[in-house]
């Protein structure tokens, strides 16, 4: 039984990326209120592991905070796309990465608080690197660096996507099996 209860709900904006729901809920109490959500399809990210062991990263410019990520390869599912499909495709096009095998990790909220959006980890096995596909907005370099090196940079906070360095720390074990 969930505590708020639904009035209305109405798409206010939107655009191809995602869009924003203004729902008009009864509190518990009994209070009416307005809760906006942002409404977005459910993204993967992909932890890429090379045959000797490296993990790749990417280095890419990110507008909204006007600075340069580290950042594993991530991406929106399309709707059409099974999440495997757009885990493979994203790593495809952001590192150029085809995998010798692909392993669903698990899921988690991106901004519960505000967003519905669901992130899927992915950890990509024996990947070989090839030519990219970056769209026009993707200002990005691929870095392949030792695993040790990854995980010192995500404990001190160089690697400041949060939902990168959550699925690197959820897959630390996994990783470190699957290149032993």
């Amino acid at each position: 039984m969930t505590p708020f209860k639904t009035k209305s709900s109405r798409i206010v904006w939107s655009c191809p990326w995602y869009s924003i729901r203004q729902d008009e809920i009864e509190l518990p109490n009994g209070e009416t209120a307005v809760y906006n959500t942002v409404v977005k399809e459910a993204a993967v990210w992909i932890i890429p592991v090379t045959p000797a062991g490296e993990i790749i990263l990417i280095h890419q410019y990110r507008h909204t905070v006007d600075d340069w990520c580290w950042e594993i390869p991530a991406g929106s599912k399309k709707p059409e796309q099974t999440l495997e499909a757009a885990a493979l495709a994203e790593l495809r096009e952001e590192t150029g990465g085809v995998p010798d095998q692909m392993t669903y990790v698990g899921q988690f909220y991106l901004a519960n608080g505000i967003c519905n959006e669901i992130g899927h980890i992915f950890l990509a096995t024996g990947v070989e690197l090839g030519p990219t596909a970056h769209e026009a907005t993707e200002v990005m370099a691929v870095h392949t660096l030792p695993m040790a090196e990854v995980f010192r940079m995500a404990r001190a906070g160089e690697i400041t996507d949060g939902p990168s360095a959550l699925a690197l720390f959820l897959c630390e074990n996994e990783i470190h099996t699957a290149v032993s």
